[in-house]
């Protein structure tokens, strides 16, 4: 009965042109007629998904997780198997909105995922400190920033009436060496060790942000250092004379408690308890009363907050219930400062939260405004471009010495990856800064680049190509489309291969997880690499060496996925520069067929097909921002919102900070997240996957 629904239900949309008569129990139809004699029957399970005992919606709905992974693959035509007939669009499309449905209505009362308490890591840290005391310079080095401003472009760009990136800009990068380290800092202030970037994920995330008791005695010696740093003084230190300055008329303890208490509010992010304040007051007097110099008092008040663990700790208020609550005025402003300039709020901020105004979403799309507008974005590109594109990855990448030896242009070891790295980021910075569309990631017709990078992609250089330590980067206007964008650079290139030979599938997963947010999962353990062609290979190409691995059962999934995407890219050698033929004259073939949709024999071809799935890479995109937003993976729960943030994105243009006011204004946001004790409706039996 179920499939004389269905097809019923299609034979009147094909009809008619509409789905609302298509049946509700569509998906359920289409599982029993094409999945189940795979997933289930006979004891037959792939993909550890057993759909034979799923016979009505209610049941789907048990394991949001497996439905929106039944949904993606749905959505991206990867099943039915290639192998086996595929789906014609109007019954894929219904099935596709049917699943949709259930998702959508199976999580409106579930809440949203909880983000784990977590600590500041380096980079808010150091933000952080620095927003608190106004401070004029850096609190320590902070390598993971990968380019620095030398020339004061940001804010240039943002200071006109029409923002723009400058035609000519000033940087340095991430060197091998130190020399780009050297910044104005705090003397004798070393930082704690470097956060781990999550797999396909972001180093804010809550799981991987813990502090051990180790670590907090850290951080309690490192406050100390802080303001006991030699520079640390009336020249560096911004809020010197409101805060560290003894006052010259009227009561000191007065003075302290209220100095004590605007420094505390802006440290803790929201207003600080009596009680608490008068710990700290009372401390500090004590101090100056054993014979302590009032500046000396505030220093150790000072300590004590940056050593504190609500200092420390980035934490959201659960829900009370399992529905959905509004965010905390005060947890909404550190989110949103946290995520666009990566430090605490400011005044205004902490002001609209404890009034209300925060609430309404007119006053937030104004602050979002405003927070676009100011140098301290600046944080924002510091941090989630390097990472949503992996770009540490390019530090530990070391072409052959021989086969490159133009790679190493100084000594001791300086590499054209400096100025590699700065051409995906400068893109970036301006689609950004200019509210560009973000498909100029995957194809632009400009970019920035310095003399040595023009004379590395074949360009003749203009003016001086630079030092090791700081570059000049020129906009120019680019007219050969394999060039442009940020897939096709120099630096993505490099970094997905090896020393003396590309890596098609390391290409092809880079894509996947980076611009279509689709990591692949890892390879099975006893699949061997790619070993060095022998005497008898010389004259294969990459592709025909890769057979073997292809016609491997457990890896030809992913070789489906993965293959069209990476070989797409093979006209580019290990060092990002163009080739047509392989070393050994066989000529390259970057042929392939997109999501089973899109065919395409060269790379502008395949550049189209990417294009042709804009909207897949807009939602792609949105999803690495949301998470990077909220801290934390995304759940099924969070697609209903993503779809909304991608719709709105796309009416907007595809404009990056129409994405940006999008997601403060989404619900995942805006809400509390539900409390750990508090669980949504969890059925008795969880849908069986077997192993």
């Amino acid at each position: 009965m179920h499939g004389m629904q269905f097809w019923v239900g299609i034979l009147i949309l094909l009809l008619t042109g509409t789905t609302q008569a298509a049946s509700d129990d569509a998906a359920l139809a289409l599982f029993k007629s094409r999945c189940v004699k795979c997933h289930g029957k006979g004891g037959k399970v792939k993909g550890d998904l057993d759909l034979l005992n799923i016979k009505t919606t209610a049941r789907l709905s048990e394991d949001l997780e497996m439905l929106q992974t039944i949904l993606n693959v749905l959505e991206a035509g990867e099943m039915p198997p290639e192998k086996e007939p595929s789906l014609k669009p109007a019954v894929r499309a219904v099935v596709v909105a049917d699943l949709q449905k259930i998702l959508r209505e199976a999580s409106a009362d579930s809440g949203y995922a909880p983000t784990p308490i977590r600590r500041m890591n380096r980079l808010q840290y150091n933000n952080a400190v620095e927003d608190l005391f106004k401070l004029k310079v850096s609190v320590f080095p902070l390598p993971e920033k990968m380019m620095r401003d030398r020339s004061g472009y940001f804010a240039k760009a943002l200071g006109g009436e029409v923002r723009k990136m400058p035609n000519t800009v000033t940087v340095s990068s991430r060197p091998l060496g130190k020399s780009g380290l050297i910044e104005p800092r705090l003397a004798g202030v070393g930082p704690f060790p470097q956060d781990p970037r999550a797999e396909h994920g972001f180093d804010n995330r809550g799981d991987h942000l813990s502090l051990s008791p180790i670590l907090l005695e850290a951080f309690f010696k490192l406050s100390r250092r802080i303001v006991e740093s030699p520079n640390f003084d009336r020249l560096t230190v911004g809020i010197w004379g409101e805060f560290f300055l003894e006052p010259t008329e009227g009561e000191v303890k007065n003075a302290v408690r209220k100095r004590l208490r605007r420094f505390m509010t802006r440290a803790f992010r929201r207003p600080v308890e009596e009680a608490l304040l008068n710990r700290y007051t009372q401390h500090a007097l004590r101090q100056i009363g054993a014979g302590m110099s009032f500046t000396g008092a505030m220093k150790e008040a000072a300590s004590a907050v940056l050593s504190s663990p609500r200092f420390l700790y980035l934490y959201n208020q659960p829900a009370a219930t399992g529905k959905t609550e509004s965010m905390d005025g005060y947890d909404l402003a550190s989110r949103m400062s946290f995520f666009l300039w990566g430090s605490i709020p400011d005044d205004e901020l902490l002001q609209l939260a404890g009034n209300g105004e925060l609430a309404k979403s007119a006053v937030r799309k104004a602050q979002v405004k405003r927070m676009l507008a100011s140098p301290k974005l600046k944080r924002f590109c510091d941090s989630f471009p390097s990472q949503w594109l992996q770009l540490d990855r390019i530090v530990s990448a070391v072409p052959d010495e021989i086969k490159y030896k133009d790679f190493f242009f100084a000594a001791p070891n300086y590499r054209t990856t400096m100025d590699m790295m700065m051409e995906p980021l400068l893109l970036f910075e301006t689609v950004l800064i200019e509210n560009r569309s973000i498909l100029e990631f995957i194809d632009s017709n400009y970019t920035y680049r310095s003399g040595r990078l023009r004379k590395w992609y074949g360009d003749m250089p203009t003016g001086k190509i630079g030092g090791p330590v700081t570059m000049q980067f020129t906009r120019q206007p680019v007219t050969d489309r394999r060039q442009g964008g940020g897939i096709t650079n120099a630096a993505v290139m490099t970094m997905t291969s090896g020393p003396d030979e590309t890596k098609p599938i390391t290409r092809g997963a880079w894509i996947a997880g980076v611009i279509f947010n689709a990591p692949p999962e890892p390879p099975p353990a006893d699949v061997p690499p790619l070993e060095n062609p022998k005497a008898t290979e010389k004259n294969l190409t990459v592709r025909e060496r890769f057979a073997a691995h292809r016609e491997r059962a457990d890896c030809a999934g992913c070789h489906a996925k993965l293959d069209p995407l990476g070989f797409a890219l093979e006209n580019f050698d290990p060092v990002g520069r163009w080739r047509d033929s392989y070393e050994n004259g066989r000529s390259v073939d970057a042929s392939g067929v997109l999501f089973r949709r899109h065919a395409f024999s060269n790379l502008l071809e395949f550049k189209d097909a990417l294009l042709a799935e804009k909207d897949r890479f807009t939602r792609a995109f949105a999803g690495h921002i949301l998470s990077y937003a909220l801290s934390r993976g995304l759940t099924p729960a969070d697609a209903s919102a993503l779809d909304r943030i991608t719709e709105k994105t796309i009416a907007g243009g595809y404009r990056l900070q129409t994405l940006l006011h999008e997601v403060v204004q989404s619900p995942p946001f805006v809400s509390k997240p539900r409390s750990e004790l508090v669980s949504p409706k969890s059925p008795k039996t969880a849908i069986k996957r077997t192993k």
